[in-house]
């Protein structure tokens, strides 16, 4: 055990935020998946337990994935995004339908679903990273830089926004904000900002969930006139952060878990305040603005442009999200199915943050080691002059 928390590299701050984090989610799920179990006839352990197997096997794919050097990342980025672009055309095609949304794909033998997203996610990011920093001496250059980078951007952006909007328009955003620190144009971007408004008007009017989507913004920009059914899910989250108060009504004491369709999921963050109360909520809040402060440091001492576009690409990704999630539970943006990293409930999508978090954490040993060096070699270096 000690042999392997020595191996352990990378900022303490990020470790220590993801170890609180776990902890968090499995009291939140086991609290959560109480009507859940009920329902099915099953006890809360069974969630419980699978849940813990996600979380432990999560942190085992973060610690190998800080241990590789992420230089190796650029390589892999093309394989998966050559795996990636087919793989979201047929989870489009045969994907498995789960509240008329086609996200999932089964994988044989396991049974266990997969959401394709979550890997194109880290694909897109990882291949922009390398992309705008192999190209920075040419990066102005529209043929050489501009049209592939475009157009990994907008074909990515349009195979997830068919079947999940909220996910595409957070990572077309991360991907905005990478060309901006690639130092992309402002004309360029600008072109690419409209390129993406104009893909995502069509998918929200022509689109297969148009429906759904235009339900959604009308309940939330509109929600005195919108039907009970329809607003069902943001009010009992309300209610749940109403009944919080400051300190809540302790863990395991939920009562709108009865009656949230979602409270190990997409509200898990609603259940949190219910159970841990403003403070809980604020101490969640807190954690994730520490990891992207931490985040920021390591992109800043980096002194390659490829581990710093990736660590702030990844951070910016998972930050985004949770506090797109928290905004959500609270009533700050219409009903998505975003989960909050680390905390809510999944499969896939925990294995895939935590490589997300294991990757930033190897751009952070790196610096660390060369950080050292330096050290070392200015140390080396003053023995004869103090003799």
């Amino acid at each position: 055990m000690e042999r392997l928390i020595s191996k352990t590299k990378g900022d303490r701050w990020i470790w220590l935020i993801v170890i609180l984090l776990s902890v968090w989610s499995l009291l939140a799920v086991y609290s959560a998946t109480g009507t859940l179990a009920y329902k099915k006839g099953v006890g809360s352990e069974q969630f419980l337990i699978k849940h813990l197997v996600m979380i432990v096997g999560g942190i085992a794919l973060m610690y190998f994935s800080h241990l590789l050097d992420y230089r190796y990342y650029a390589g892999i980025s093309k394989v998966l995004m050559v795996i990636t672009i087919p793989l979201l055309f047929y989870t489009l095609v045969f994907g498995a339908n789960v509240n008329e949304a086609s996200r999932w794909v089964t994988i044989p033998i396991i049974n266990q679903t997969f959401q394709t997203s979550d890997l194109a996610k880290l694909a897109l990011i990882t291949f922009l990273a390398r992309s705008l920093s192999k190209k920075q001496e040419n990066i102005k250059d529209v043929k050489k830089a501009f049209i592939p980078i475009m157009g990994a951007v907008c074909g990515v952006f349009v195979l997830i926004a068919l079947a999940n909007l909220s996910t595409a328009v957070m990572l077309f955003g991360v991907s905005i904000l990478l060309l901006i620190i690639g130092r992309i144009s402002i004309k360029q971007i600008a072109v690419v900002c409209l390129a993406g408004f104009v893909l995502l008007a069509a998918v929200m009017f022509l689109g297969p969930r148009r429906e759904t989507y235009y339900s959604r913004l009308q309940t939330f920009w509109n929600p005195e006139s919108a039907s009970s059914d329809k607003s069902f899910q943001a009010d009992q989250a309300k209610i749940a952060i109403a009944t919080g108060g400051l300190f809540g009504k302790g863990p395991g004491n939920s009562t709108q878990r009865n009656y949230l369709p979602h409270p190990y999921s997409d509200f898990v963050y609603a259940l949190i305040i219910e159970e841990y109360g403003m403070v809980g909520g604020v101490g969640l809040v807190l954690l994730y603005l520490v990891f992207l402060y931490r985040c920021v440091l390591i992109v800043t001492q980096s002194p390659k442009a490829f581990g710093a576009l990736l660590a702030a690409g990844l951070s910016f990704s998972l930050s985004i999200q949770a506090f797109g999630n928290m905004a959500v539970a609270v009533g700050l943006g219409p009903v998505t199915g975003v989960p909050l990293p680390l905390v809510s409930m999944g499969g896939t999508s925990i294995l895939f943050t935590s490589i997300a978090f294991g990757i930033i954490l190897s751009v952070s040993r790196d610096n660390d080691e060369r950080k050292k060096e330096k050290d070392e070699k200015v140390i080396v270096g003053e023995i004869p002059a103090m003799a």
